[in-house]
């Protein structure tokens, strides 16, 4: 596979939207060899769910689209970024608040630390933000399986 691998997609901030970075993230990792029946691929599924979101429902109309970008380096990290651009940090809610909504970058942290990736978040040039997530790049091996002869 090449060093460095890259690809990205601009949506509109709709919610429709949050199912269409889901299907673009999980196709083109299948593109780049991770299957999308796997508990990585799951997971990466959640947290791209979890990132469109939040670019959807708290940029509060201040960010038309939002692009998710997708790296994968070395065959080693894989990093995932949705930027938009509403100049806010997501921040952390009292858990009174938290009872119907605000979990989202507890899970997208919970999910990234489990799988012995990292988060970022830093600002853009243009005054938005970028959410990212790094995890190793750990495609699983399949069973190879061959076909059993019978005898006549």
């Amino acid at each position: 596979m090449a060093d460095h691998l890259e690809a990205s997609v601009t949506l509109p901030s709709d919610p429709a939207s949050v199912s269409a970075a889901r299907a673009y993230v999980v196709g083109t990792l299948a593109e780049w060899g991770l299957p999308a029946d796997t508990d990585v691929s799951d997971t990466v599924r959640l947290i791209i769910s979890e990132l469109a979101t939040n670019a959807v429902q708290h940029t509060f109309g201040q960010s038309p689209t939002f692009t998710v970008d997708v790296e994968l380096d070395r065959d080693e990290h894989l990093r995932i970024g949705v930027t938009d651009s509403h100049p806010r940090f997501p921040r952390r809610l009292p858990a009174a608040v938290q009872q119907d909504n605000g979990r989202g970058m507890v899970i997208i942290r919970w999910l990234t630390a489990e799988c012995g990736g990292r988060l970022r978040i830093r600002p853009t040039r243009e005054g938005g933000k970028t959410i990212s997530i790094e995890l190793p790049w750990v495609v699983p091996v399949r069973p190879v399986t061959t076909a059993v002869q019978q005898e006549p």
